[in-house]
């Protein structure tokens, strides 16, 4: 799958775990390597999916129910879990890497929870939380929540509501995220990390990325084009922000926008 085809897809068709693979193999030189890399984390989707099949788990059990079977093979039987030693590590952002090494972030693990229980046809949501992501499981007689990060633990609404506080947060309720913003956050948390090391044009690359698979952000061509501008590409900045005026309506960004042109004209001058 092409990054720039998920730009292009409605959300509701994008593949998660495809989308993820696109993603990690940007990263990865071609060859035999990637591709075997990218076919074992299919191999392992589809293992699980298989096993949750074979499970016959009924069409009424309760949210509960499937999140304990949905943790009980990925953070039980298969190891996956939060990555408490080393979380700056950029392969915890990595879809293969992760479902390779066992250990992630919050929002890679939790893309692997929402994927495997929509692949057997369950609903399933990742819910994002200041700094952090559940997965939010339904079934008959409620939902239930899962933390991905923390062994696939099944966590109250209370603990949620302790989990956001920490970050300086609160709320009654807490937004699912769609297929584009799950692939975003999980990009972004690269991005963040490159940029905080000075990394400028690893950052830039990652914009890049996440200007193809949503177009539609405004943010992400303001952050594009002020890292292009950062490195002297002014004709790419301005591009950039060409490309977001496309994606507003909002007189107040419209206007930033245009400010942030007349700008950038005038330093060519």
């Amino acid at each position: 799958m092409e990054l720039a085809t998920i730009g292009l897809m409605d959300d509701a068709d994008i593949d998660l775990i495809e989308a993820g693979i696109a993603l990690a193999m940007a990263d990865r030189p071609v060859g035999t390597a990637r591709e075997a890399d990218a076919a074992r984390l299919r191999r392992l989707m589809s293992g699980w999916a298989i096993s949750l099949q074979r499970d016959a788990v009924p069409a009424s059990a309760t949210g509960r129910a499937r999140a304990l079977r949905l943790a009980g093979l990925i953070a039980g039987e298969a190891g996956l879990t939060g990555d408490t030693r080393d979380y700056e590590n950029p392969l915890n952002a990595d879809l293969v890497a992760v479902a390779a090494r066992g250990r992630g972030l919050p929002i890679s693990l939790s893309i692997l929870y929402v994927a495997l229980a929509r692949r057997v046809g369950w609903r399933a949501e990742a819910l994002a939380l200041p700094g952090h992501v559940l997965v939010e499981v339904h079934g008959s007689g409620g939902t239930a929540l899962i933390d991905p990060f923390d062994h696939g633990t099944i966590v109250s609404s209370e603990r949620a509501a302790d989990i956001a506080r920490a970050s300086g947060a609160v709320a009654a309720s807490y937004p699912a995220m769609s297929n584009r913003q799950m692939l975003v956050r999980l990009v972004s948390n690269q991005a963040s990390r490159a940029r905080l090391a000075g990394q400028v044009l690893r950052a830039l690359s990652l914009y890049e990325r996440m200007t193809m698979i949503a177009p539609r952000l405004s943010a992400l061509w303001w952050e594009r084009a002020q890292l292009e501008q950062r490195i002297g590409r002014m004709a790419a900045a301005r591009a950039s922000l060409t490309a977001m005026l496309e994606t507003t309506h909002d007189a107040a960004v419209i206007q930033r926008i245009r400010t942030m042109l007349a700008t950038l004209a005038r330093s060519d001058n």
